[in-house]
């Protein structure tokens, strides 16, 4: 029987993890390819889709073009290697360090931009900057509990910074759900390879989200919030209530007296401490923002001003994961830590300078065309596949809001070996770490979450576009200590008739959509 990766080959101008430049593959990936060789294609799929139904059957789907799906799971797994993951767990420390630092200043003193390192206009400018936020400080000095980078691998095989979501990002479900179907799908291998474990997560948030209530909390108080069933991110949010043992909650079960956050229970009216919000701000608080909003909880910003509640992640952290802001990350890691950055910035061009719009405009077809304040892939121009009617009305937009575009060079991400039809071929991918912030510090998720571009050729791996993920093994180095965070909740039991908790259910809304 011929091997799948007889024929597999890399893709040209892209980095391939399997085989590097040559056509050696990689010494961490020996036992993955024996044991696909030993068992076919055929069969890896047949056990991926076994798990693929159960995904289904588990309510772990979300919604595209209307209709319900899973978010495909390649069965290839991602290596990486302790030694790589080491550098890049460092570079996001650092980086986090740097944009935590930014937040607190620009809600604050200021400093940054009296000192000319970022332009006044770019962060007043910001469609996500909240002037109603300045002077909130979170008691405990953390502003971004959970943020998602995405990395990409470029064509010498390096690591850089693609992004940074710093709102709400979603996708640590399918981290923590993927690594439980590969145990199924190759269980053998988790026998051979001493792989860092993801299934912390849920005990290290809550941790981070315990320690981060208002000073002199004896029992802090943890909610989830969440816009509804209809949200496309519903069963994440579901997903990590219940894994952190925290209430899950919708706006109108909560309610603000006094400057205070409380839930309404069948045992009384309870207290909240920190709310990790899964709300865009615009839904937050219709007091202060969109008016017209059923999701938030009038007065909840109040309450965040008078240090009586901790909103997780903080209002406005939008205005740091611009992508104009983007450019100016490592210029904010030399101002704030006196330090070059570690994970290196995708190339990337300033379109408020018109000697770069008249560059661009003349190079759309080498470039990516990013609208700053997007996520999730939307409005994403990429010039050399783009059709003439989307480079004109793309240049028309750039000529009327300079400050809305970015460009960055056209980068030809990694690939790695991925299931197709009966065999194994070359798909790009990038890569999600998930960093945890406490006022002790930053964790961060070994691995993350590989995300693929299924059609050939394509680097778009948004699942609303329809990208798939993989697993992503972090080999261990060290013994791995793990974290338990021992809370009472006994107390809410009265909490099980709330209007929320309802079953799992996976729709689509724009209303407050995660990144």
């Amino acid at each position: 029987m011929e091997s799948p990766f007889e024929r597999y080959h890399t893709r040209p101008g892209a980095f391939d993890e399997l085989l590097g430049d040559g056509q050696t593959p990689n010494r961490d990936w020996e036992l993955v390819k024996s044991a696909i060789e030993s068992m076919g294609v055929d069969e890896l799929k047949r056990r991926t889709l076994e798990c693929e139904e159960s995904f289904k059957a588990r309510g772990i789907t979300f919604s595209l073009g209307g209709q319900e799906r899973t978010f495909p799971l390649d069965p290839v797994p991602r290596i990486v290697s302790a030694d790589e993951w080491s550098h890049v767990e460092a570079g996001l420390v650092q980086r986090m360090r740097a944009i935590e630092a930014f937040l607190d200043d620009i809600y604050g003193a200021g400093e940054v931009i009296r000192d000319q390192i970022v332009p006044r206009r770019l962060v007043v400018g910001s469609t996500q900057f909240s002037r109603r936020s300045v002077g909130i400080a979170n008691p405990n000095g953390v502003r971004v509990t959970v943020a998602g980078l995405d990395l990409v691998r470029d064509e010498n095989g390096k690591l850089c910074v693609l992004e940074d979501n710093l709102r709400t990002p979603s996708g640590i479900s399918y981290v923590l759900e993927n690594r439980r179907a590969m145990t199924r799908i190759l269980p053998e291998l988790f026998e051979s390879y001493e792989i860092e474990p993801v299934s912390d997560y849920p005990s290290r948030l809550l941790s981070a989200l315990l320690a981060q209530a208002p000073p002199g909390t004896a029992d802090p108080m943890v909610v989830l919030l969440t816009p509804g069933v209809y949200n496309a991110a519903y069963f994440e949010h579901s997903f990590l209530a219940r894994q952190m043992g925290v209430p899950l909650v919708e706006g109108r079960d909560l309610f603000c007296r006094g400057n205070h956050v409380f839930v309404r229970t069948t045992g009384g009216d309870l207290k909240v401490d920190v709310i990790y919000r899964r709300i865009d701000d615009d839904y937050l608080d219709p007091l202060h923002f969109r008016h017209d909003s059923m999701l938030g909880v009038p007065g909840v910003l109040n309450a965040a001003r008078a240090n009586n509640v901790v909103i997780a992640n903080s209002v406005g952290n939008g205005v740091a994961d611009d992508k104009l802001l983007y450019s100016y990350v490592p210029d904010l890691i030399d101002y704030y830590l006196h330090e070059k950055p570690i994970l290196p910035n995708i190339e990337t061009y300033r379109l408020e300078d018109p000697d770069m719009t008249n560059y661009v405009l003349a190079n759309l077809e080498k470039l990516v065309l990013k609208p700053v304040d997007a996520s999730g892939g939307k409005g994403i121009v990429i010039g050399q596949s783009a059709t003439e009617a989307e480079l004109k009305a793309v240049t028309g937009q750039i000529l009327e809001n300079p400050r809305g575009w970015i460009a960055q060079r056209l980068v030809n991400f990694s690939t790695l070996p991925t299931v197709v039809g009966s065999t194994l071929a070359p798909r790009h991918v990038d890569l999600r770490p998930f960093i945890v912030t406490s006022p002790e510090g930053q964790w961060v998720v070994p691995g993350g979450l590989t995300r693929v571009a299924l059609p050939e050729g394509s680097m778009i791996v948004n699942s609303s576009q329809g990208g798939g993920s993989k697993d992503t093994w972090v080999m261990a180095r060290r013994q791995v200590s793990r974290v338990a965070v021992r809370h009472d909740y006994s107390k809410l039991d009265a909490l099980a008739d709330l209007s929320s908790l309802a079953p799992i259910a996976n729709h689509n809304t724009g209303a407050g959509a995660d990144q």
